[in-house]
């Protein structure tokens, strides 16, 4: 079984992974909890002189907190900074000692979202907040090092079934339908929301074949968040008249000069992806795996 140095793999995108794939690799978990620090270069580089062994370094640990990474911005010594680019520069320069083949989780927040046709991989990067900023930055380290066993795998909006440690998006508006509590969402942006469960089935493929280069590991439709909450009131069969739109731009206009500013169109495409067999749900389609996993309604 292949060896796998994983950070960030107790978080809601990588403890799934390792529900989903432990018995076709070996994970060992860099973290604080089995005493490894990513910001202690002689921690992490002990951590990865006894497991050199390993084939691959899956690397998703990060700072994505948006609104607390925007009040640290411009700013190098500050957590978001130093985990999302010195401590990516530190991984990769372990990973190029041992010559082990490195994924870089990644995110569509590297974009300006002003495109109003599907981001491709090919697009340039022009982030506009402090989170996607320091994530191209964390690419730029990996993409300008001459290191060529690499790949960038960009993720949006990630949702699963079940995970008690982070609620995501799509189950938060689920918990307030049930609830019967009213679901506020902007109708005037575009988001690409993505089924966990298929990004780590992509991630297994890259690690079994060493696909290097950049890829978009996205779900296969794009909704505004209100079109999302409609569709779960759908899936569910829940109350849809607790919905109701607002409006993104009107949001906006509504902050103090200076405040966080947000991506309106997040259209992402994963046609590179699929191009070589992966393959995403749409939105209802992840809604409905959640249904069987969850036993909903039976």
């Amino acid at each position: 079984m292949q060896k796998i140095i994983g950070t960030g793999l107790s978080g809601l995108v990588g403890s799934r992974i390792v529900e989903l794939l432990k018995d076709k690799f070996e994970f060992v978990d860099f973290s604080l909890d089995s005493g490894v620090n990513l910001l202690d270069q002689q921690s992490l580089a002990d951590a990865f002189e006894k497991n050199k062994d390993a084939v691959a370094v899956l690397h998703m640990a990060a700072f994505t907190d948006t609104n607390a990474a925007w009040e640290q911005k411009g700013d190098k010594s500050g957590i978001c900074y130093q985990l999302n680019v010195e401590g990516t520069r530190s991984i990769l320069n372990l990973a190029q000692k041992y010559n082990q083949y490195l994924i870089y989780i990644s995110t569509d927040f590297v974009f300006d979202g002003t495109k109003t046709t599907p981001y491709l991989e090919t697009d340039t990067p022009n982030p506009i907040e402090w989170y996607g900023e320091t994530k191209y930055l964390g690419e730029k380290v990996i993409t300008d090092s001459g290191y060529t066993n690499y790949n960038i795998s960009r993720i949006t909006y990630p949702y699963r079934a079940e995970y008690d440690k982070k609620i995501d998006i799509i189950r938060k508006v689920l918990t307030k339908l049930q609830n019967n509590e009213p679901v506020k969402m902007f109708s005037d942006q575009i988001c690409t929301y993505t089924f966990i469960d298929d990004i780590a089935q992509a991630l297994e493929y890259f690690l079994e074949n060493k696909t290097t280069g950049i890829y978009h590991l996205v779900g296969s439709s794009s909704h505004s968040p209100y079109e999302m909450c409609l569709e779960i009131a759908k899936a569910f069969n829940l109350n849809k008249d607790l919905i109701s739109a607002s409006s993104l731009e009107e949001y906006l206009k509504s902050q103090p000069v200076g405040s966080r500013p947000w991506q309106k169109t997040l259209i992402t495409s994963n046609q590179k992806a699929t191009n070589i067999g992966l393959k995403f749900k749409t939105l209802p389609e992840g809604l409905e795996e959640i249904k069987k996993q969850i036993n909903y309604g039976k």
